[in-house]
């Protein structure tokens, strides 16, 4: 029940209302007993700021942030964290006990422990990205702080692939589409796959020691993932990836970690109440 102790959070972006957060982060503050609640606020391109103003002077304790507003909160936030300044983007505010906002990014956190919850450790591995954009930079960026040996980027454009590359620093170059067959770790950070049977790579580059990691969760058996496990890789699915940013969020707002399990349950209901 909504009372005036309530703790309000939420997501601001545009197009905002297909976003699984509502249903996640509500299933977990019931879950631990927490007296939270969480929205969708649409929120149009340009209005980032405007929303954070609002996030003070309301009182909301928490926001997660997504297209198009990640670079504009981050620039307008107080304080940023490591991830959040190398990539210049927030997906998560906080608002502070002295009306501070703190920005974070926990986009690259959530991939890696939706690899350690497969038992996936990704220290010492040779990755290859495919991809340049803001999913593929937050990985690139983890990939590199949790140990990886190396990191190769295959993107269409070289210029934005040798950009993201170096958000790997030495570890990190631009590469083809042949170093997939010889990475450790494949992971497809394009929306290659959403929705649709195409995949971003040929099947035949893929290996029976890899792991293939998709970031894309509609469907959350893609084309990708079906081909590696015929090859007998080992498949990541994305909706990990999603379900453990959302833990991140909702530890740094409320100080308790919520249950996963809760989370990726309520996800998965609300997907397949869509496809009805």
């Amino acid at each position: 029940m909504i009372t005036g102790s309530t703790r309000v959070a939420g997501v601001i972006g545009s197009p905002v209302r297909h976003s699984l957060s509502p249903a996640m982060h509500n299933a977990a503050f019931a879950d631990a007993g927490l007296d939270w609640v969480y929205a969708a606020f649409e929120v149009v391109r340009g209005a980032g700021g405007a929303a954070l103003a609002a996030m003070r002077s309301l009182g909301i304790a928490g926001l997660s942030v997504t297209m198009p507003h990640k670079d504009t909160v981050a620039a307008a936030v107080d304080t940023l964290d490591p991830a959040a300044a190398a990539l210049g983007t927030a997906n998560t505010v906080v608002l502070q006990p002295d009306g501070r906002l703190a920005g974070y990014n926990t986009d690259g956190a959530g991939f890696i422990a939706s690899l350690r919850e497969a038992g996936i450790d990704t220290s010492g591995m040779q990755v290859a990205v495919l991809g340049a954009g803001g999913a593929a930079r937050a990985v690139i960026d983890a990939l590199a702080r949790s140990g990886a040996a190396g990191i190769v980027v295959v993107n269409r454009s070289a210029e934005r692939g040798e950009l993201a590359a170096r958000l790997a620093g030495s570890i990190g170059r631009l590469g083809t589409a042949a170093d997939i067959t010889t990475a450790d770790l494949v992971v497809n950070a394009t929306s290659i796959g959403m929705g649709t049977a195409d995949v971003p790579c040929d099947p035949s580059a893929l290996r029976s020691a890899q792991v293939i990691a998709d970031l894309v969760y509609h469907p959350l058996e893609t084309e990708l993932l079906r081909a590696a496990r015929a090859c007998g890789a080992t498949g990541v699915d994305g909706l990990g990836m999603l379900v453990h940013q959302a833990v991140l969020q909702q530890q740094l707002w409320t100080g308790v970690r919520p249950n996963p399990a809760v989370m990726r349950a309520a996800a998965e209901q609300e997907l397949a109440a869509r496809h009805r």
